[in-house]
C-alpha cells in the first residue's frame, strides 16, 4: 500500500541545510495497522506530510498503492490524494458553523459526487462511527471523543484505501482515547490500511506493528524484537 525507498527530505535556506529524512525506508502492506512513534523533531511530521502527498521529497522513491509519485505535479498529486487517502488530525479540524452532515460533506463536494451519492456516503459514514442520529448537531454540542468520531467519518466517507492519523487521541482523555482506538481497530478489521502517528505507548502497542523514527530514519521495532528473541532462543539449551 505504501512503500518508501531511500527517501530523503532536505530543507534548505540561504544559510543552512536541514536533513529531515535520510535514507528513509518503510513498507506498509495493504490491511496493516502501523503505529509510528518517535521523539519531537525526529521526522514524524515530515514523513506523514510526504505520505499524505502534502509535501514533496528531495530524493528516493515513494509508491502509493503501486503508483510512484516522484515527479508528479500538484494536480496529479491532488487527484491521487483524493482517491486513495483519508486524514484524521489531532485537532479534529471541524468547521464550527456547519452541522455534522455538512462537515462530512465538504470533502465530498470537492470530489464531485452528486447529492444523492454524497448523502448515502455521509449517512453510512456517520452510522459507522455511531453518530447517525446526530447529523444536525454542531461540533460544539459534542464531546471531544464524538468530534473525533465525526473527523473519522469525514475521512471514511471518501472510501480511502489508506487512513493517515496524526495523534488522533492527543486531545482526548484516556477513556475517549480508548474508544477512538477501538473504532480505528474496527475500521482496520474491515480492510482499511491505517498509519497512525502517536506519542501514546499504550495505543502504539495495540497496533499490528510499531515503527520508530529517530533522526530522520526508521526503525521497525517489531522486526528488531523478533530478531532479539530469536537470538536469545538460539542460545538457550534444549534441556533448559
Amino acid at each position: 500500500m505504501l512503500k518508501m525507498n531511500q527517501l530523503n527530505k532536505v530543507y534548505r535556506t540561504h544559510m543552512i541545510e536541514t536533513h529531515a529524512l535520510r535514507g528513509f525506508d518503510i513498507h506498509v502492506k495493504e490491511g496493516e495497522f502501523v503505529a509510528v512513534t518517535g521523539p519531537s523533531g525526529s521526522g514524524k511530521t515530515t514523513f506523514l506530510n510526504i505520505a499524505g502527498l502534502l509535501e514533496d521529497f528531495t530524493g528516493g522513491d515513494y509508491f502509493l498503492d503501486g503508483v510512484n509519485v516522484r515527479g508528479m505535479d500538484d494536480s496529479a498529486r491532488s487527484r491521487l490524494r483524493n482517491e486513495k487517502l483519508g486524514f484524521i488530525f489531532q485537532g479534529f479540524n471541524l468547521i464550527p458553523d456547519l452541522n455534522l452532515f455538512d462537515n462530512v460533506d465538504v470533502p465530498l463536494r470537492y470530489r464531485g459526487f452528486d447529492s444523492a451519492e454524497r448523502k448515502r456516503r455521509i449517512e453510512e459514514a456517520l452510522g459507522r462511527v455511531g453518530l447517525a442520529s446526530r447529523q444536525k448537531h454542531y461540533p460544539a454540542e459534542l464531546s471531544g471523543g464524538q468530534q473525533q468520531r465525526v473527523a473519522i467519518a469525514r475521512a471514511l466517507a471518501g472510501s480511502p484505501k489508506l487512513l493517515l492519523a496524526d495523534e488522533p487521541t492527543g486531545n482526548l482523555d484516556s477513556q475517549m482515547a480508548r474508544g477512538v482506538m477501538e473504532l480505528l481497530e474496527e475500521i482496520n478489521s474491515q480492510g482499511t490500511t491505517i498509519l497512525m502517528v502517536t506519542h501514546d505507548a499504550e495505543l502504539a502497542a495495540r497496533a499490528q506493528r510499531n515503527v520508530h523514527i529517530i533522526d530522520g530514519q526508521v526503525t521497525d521495532l517489531m522486526r528488531e524484537t523478533n530478531i532479539s528473541l530469536a537470538a536469545v532462543a538460539a542460545h538457550i539449551p534444549t534441556n533448559a
